[in-house]
Protein backbone atom coordinates (compact mmCIF):
# COMPACT_ATOMS: atom_id res chain seq x y z
CA UNK A 1 0.00 0.00 0.00
CA UNK A 2 1.26 3.45 -1.12
CA UNK A 3 1.01 6.36 1.71
CA UNK A 4 -0.12 9.30 0.31
CA UNK A 5 2.39 11.99 2.16
CA UNK A 6 5.14 9.06 0.13
CA UNK A 7 2.86 9.22 -2.96
CA UNK A 8 2.94 12.85 -2.94
CA UNK A 9 6.67 13.28 -2.20
CA UNK A 10 7.75 11.24 -4.79
CA UNK A 11 5.69 12.12 -7.26
CA UNK A 12 7.21 15.79 -6.98
CA UNK A 13 10.37 14.59 -6.81
CA UNK A 14 10.12 12.91 -10.11
CA UNK A 15 8.82 15.55 -11.63
CA UNK A 16 11.74 17.63 -10.50
CA UNK A 17 13.94 15.01 -11.95
CA UNK A 18 11.92 15.17 -15.11
CA UNK A 19 11.88 18.67 -15.75
CA UNK A 20 15.96 19.47 -14.83
CA UNK A 21 16.82 16.47 -17.70
CA UNK A 22 18.72 17.33 -20.22
CA UNK A 23 17.08 15.53 -23.60
CA UNK A 24 19.35 13.78 -25.74
CA UNK A 25 17.75 14.43 -28.97
CA UNK A 26 14.66 15.67 -30.35
CA UNK A 27 12.45 12.59 -29.63
CA UNK A 28 13.08 13.07 -25.94
CA UNK A 29 12.62 17.05 -26.11
CA UNK A 30 9.47 16.23 -27.33
CA UNK A 31 7.99 13.32 -25.29
CA UNK A 32 9.77 15.38 -21.58
CA UNK A 33 6.86 18.01 -22.81
CA UNK A 34 4.35 15.82 -23.42
CA UNK A 35 5.19 13.59 -19.71
CA UNK A 36 5.21 16.85 -17.72
CA UNK A 37 1.78 17.98 -19.18
CA UNK A 38 0.21 14.90 -18.82
CA UNK A 39 1.37 14.67 -15.37
CA UNK A 40 0.12 17.67 -14.46
CA UNK A 41 -2.92 17.76 -15.69
CA UNK A 42 -4.01 14.02 -14.48
CA UNK A 43 -4.26 12.90 -11.81
CA UNK A 44 -4.65 9.21 -12.52
CA UNK A 45 -1.77 9.58 -14.78
CA UNK A 46 0.57 7.09 -12.84
CA UNK A 47 -2.45 4.31 -12.94
CA UNK A 48 -3.99 1.89 -15.56
CA UNK A 49 -7.10 3.68 -15.10
CA UNK A 50 -5.81 6.74 -16.87
CA UNK A 51 -6.67 4.06 -20.76
CA UNK A 52 -5.21 7.00 -22.91
CA UNK A 53 -1.89 7.02 -21.13
CA UNK A 54 0.11 6.56 -18.16
CA UNK A 55 3.45 6.51 -16.35
CA UNK A 56 6.03 3.41 -16.72
CA UNK A 57 9.33 2.55 -16.01
CA UNK A 58 12.12 0.74 -18.02
CA UNK A 59 15.44 -0.85 -16.81
CA UNK A 60 18.48 -0.87 -19.11
CA UNK A 61 20.23 -3.33 -17.54
CA UNK A 62 23.92 -3.87 -18.25
CA UNK A 63 26.86 -5.91 -16.73
CA UNK A 64 29.82 -3.97 -14.60
CA UNK A 65 32.07 -3.73 -17.66
CA UNK A 66 29.32 -2.47 -20.09
CA UNK A 67 29.24 -5.31 -22.61
CA UNK A 68 25.98 -7.09 -21.98
CA UNK A 69 22.61 -6.08 -21.95
CA UNK A 70 19.83 -8.01 -20.25
CA UNK A 71 16.16 -8.89 -22.25
CA UNK A 72 13.75 -10.60 -22.07
CA UNK A 73 11.72 -12.53 -24.90
CA UNK A 74 7.95 -10.35 -24.38
CA UNK A 75 4.99 -13.02 -24.59
CA UNK A 76 2.64 -9.65 -25.98
CA UNK A 77 5.25 -8.21 -27.95
CA UNK A 78 6.97 -11.08 -29.23
CA UNK A 79 9.73 -9.71 -29.47
CA UNK A 80 13.16 -9.46 -27.27
CA UNK A 81 12.83 -6.48 -25.62
CA UNK A 82 14.05 -4.05 -22.54
CA UNK A 83 12.26 -5.15 -18.96
CA UNK A 84 9.96 -2.19 -17.10
CA UNK A 85 6.59 -2.27 -15.82
CA UNK A 86 3.86 -0.09 -14.88
CA UNK A 87 3.68 2.56 -12.41
CA UNK A 88 0.34 1.14 -11.27
CA UNK A 89 0.02 3.96 -8.41
CA UNK A 90 3.81 4.12 -7.12
CA UNK A 91 5.42 7.31 -8.02
CA UNK A 92 8.95 6.07 -7.37
CA UNK A 93 9.74 5.23 -10.99
CA UNK A 94 12.95 3.91 -9.80
CA UNK A 95 11.74 1.60 -7.57
CA UNK A 96 9.42 0.35 -9.73
CA UNK A 97 12.04 -0.55 -12.60
CA UNK A 98 14.28 -2.21 -9.65
CA UNK A 99 11.49 -4.41 -8.54
CA UNK A 100 10.51 -5.33 -12.51
CA UNK A 101 13.95 -6.91 -12.94
CA UNK A 102 13.86 -8.97 -10.18
CA UNK A 103 10.52 -10.07 -10.83
CA UNK A 104 11.27 -10.47 -14.84
CA UNK A 105 14.34 -11.92 -14.97
CA UNK A 106 14.16 -13.75 -11.40
CA UNK A 107 17.63 -12.13 -10.18
CA UNK A 108 18.26 -10.86 -6.62
CA UNK A 109 21.41 -8.11 -7.29
CA UNK A 110 20.35 -5.46 -9.27
CA UNK A 111 21.17 -1.86 -8.68
CA UNK A 112 20.97 1.56 -10.41
CA UNK A 113 24.02 2.99 -11.73
CA UNK A 114 22.82 6.41 -11.17
CA UNK A 115 19.17 7.43 -9.22
CA UNK A 116 18.88 9.86 -12.00
CA UNK A 117 17.19 9.35 -15.68
CA UNK A 118 18.79 7.76 -18.46
CA UNK A 119 16.09 8.12 -20.98
CA UNK A 120 12.84 9.20 -21.48
CA UNK A 121 10.39 8.12 -24.39
CA UNK A 122 6.46 8.36 -25.20
CA UNK A 123 5.66 4.52 -26.59
CA UNK A 124 2.74 3.14 -28.81
CA UNK A 125 0.51 -0.04 -27.15
CA UNK A 126 -1.51 -1.53 -29.52
CA UNK A 127 -4.45 -3.18 -28.92
CA UNK A 128 -4.16 -6.53 -27.58
CA UNK A 129 -5.77 -9.08 -25.14
CA UNK A 130 -3.76 -9.36 -21.48
CA UNK A 131 -5.60 -11.86 -19.30
CA UNK A 132 -8.66 -12.77 -21.55
CA UNK A 133 -9.35 -8.80 -21.62
CA UNK A 134 -9.12 -6.58 -24.24
CA UNK A 135 -6.71 -3.53 -23.69
CA UNK A 136 -7.13 -0.38 -26.28
CA UNK A 137 -4.52 0.74 -27.68
CA UNK A 138 -2.68 3.88 -25.61
CA UNK A 139 0.28 5.68 -24.68
CA UNK A 140 3.10 4.53 -22.47
CA UNK A 141 5.27 7.37 -21.26
CA UNK A 142 8.45 5.88 -19.86
CA UNK A 143 11.29 6.68 -17.56
CA UNK A 144 14.41 5.11 -18.24
CA UNK A 145 16.97 3.91 -15.77
CA UNK A 146 20.00 2.44 -15.95
CA UNK A 147 21.00 -0.70 -13.95
CA UNK A 148 23.42 -2.64 -13.14
CA UNK A 149 23.83 -6.21 -12.77
CA UNK A 150 25.85 -10.09 -12.39
CA UNK A 151 25.76 -11.29 -15.69
CA UNK A 152 26.70 -14.82 -13.85
CA UNK A 153 23.65 -14.65 -11.69
CA UNK A 154 21.27 -17.84 -13.01
CA UNK A 155 18.29 -16.18 -14.65
CA UNK A 156 14.69 -17.54 -14.78
CA UNK A 157 11.50 -16.54 -16.77
CA UNK A 158 8.31 -14.94 -15.63
CA UNK A 159 5.87 -16.93 -17.48
CA UNK A 160 3.27 -15.12 -17.36
CA UNK A 161 5.35 -12.42 -19.31
CA UNK A 162 8.08 -13.89 -20.90
CA UNK A 163 9.53 -17.11 -22.27
CA UNK A 164 13.02 -16.02 -22.11
CA UNK A 165 15.93 -14.36 -20.28
CA UNK A 166 19.32 -13.85 -21.78
CA UNK A 167 22.45 -11.75 -21.98
CA UNK A 168 23.41 -9.87 -24.97
CA UNK A 169 26.48 -7.44 -26.41
CA UNK A 170 24.93 -4.84 -27.09
CA UNK A 171 25.70 -5.29 -30.99
CA UNK A 172 23.34 -8.43 -30.69
CA UNK A 173 20.73 -7.21 -28.90
CA UNK A 174 19.38 -4.41 -31.25
CA UNK A 175 20.00 -7.81 -33.67
CA UNK A 176 17.55 -9.96 -31.47
CA UNK A 177 14.71 -7.58 -30.96
CA UNK A 178 12.16 -8.10 -33.91
CA UNK A 179 10.65 -4.24 -33.12
CA UNK A 180 11.97 -2.08 -35.86
CA UNK A 181 10.90 1.49 -34.56
CA UNK A 182 12.18 0.10 -31.08
CA UNK A 183 15.90 -0.94 -32.68
CA UNK A 184 15.94 2.36 -34.02
CA UNK A 185 14.59 5.26 -31.37
CA UNK A 186 15.41 3.27 -28.45
CA UNK A 187 17.66 0.69 -28.41
CA UNK A 188 20.18 2.06 -30.81
CA UNK A 189 20.04 5.33 -28.24
CA UNK A 190 20.70 3.51 -25.15
CA UNK A 191 23.13 1.56 -26.69
CA UNK A 192 25.01 4.90 -28.20
CA UNK A 193 24.11 6.53 -24.26
CA UNK A 194 25.93 3.62 -22.56
CA UNK A 195 28.75 3.69 -24.58
CA UNK A 196 29.37 7.34 -24.46
CA UNK A 197 28.13 7.99 -21.26
CA UNK A 198 27.39 11.39 -22.88
CA UNK A 199 23.79 12.86 -22.81
CA UNK A 200 23.87 15.79 -24.76
CA UNK A 201 21.58 16.56 -27.65
CA UNK A 202 22.16 14.62 -30.35
CA UNK A 203 22.99 16.63 -33.42
CA UNK A 204 22.58 15.21 -36.94
CA UNK A 205 25.91 13.59 -37.34
CA UNK A 206 25.20 11.58 -34.35
CA UNK A 207 21.98 10.39 -35.81
CA UNK A 208 23.15 9.29 -38.65
CA UNK A 209 25.88 7.62 -36.25
CA UNK A 210 23.07 5.51 -34.77
CA UNK A 211 22.04 4.83 -37.97
CA UNK A 212 25.31 3.51 -39.10
CA UNK A 213 25.37 1.27 -36.58
CA UNK A 214 21.68 -0.24 -36.73
CA UNK A 215 22.61 -0.85 -40.27
CA UNK A 216 26.10 -2.33 -39.57
CA UNK A 217 24.39 -4.78 -37.00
Amino acid sequence: MILEGNYAMNRQKLVSQIRRYVPYNEQEEADKALILNWIEKNDDAFLRDNVVAHMTASAWVVDKDRSKVLMVYHNIYRSWSWLGGHADGETDLLAVAIREVKEEAGISDVRPVSEEIFSLESLTVDGHVKKGRYVSSHLHLNVTYLLEADSEEQVSVKADENSGVAWFTPEEALKKSTEPWFVERVYAKLVEKTKSGDKRKLNGKSVDRIKGCIKKF
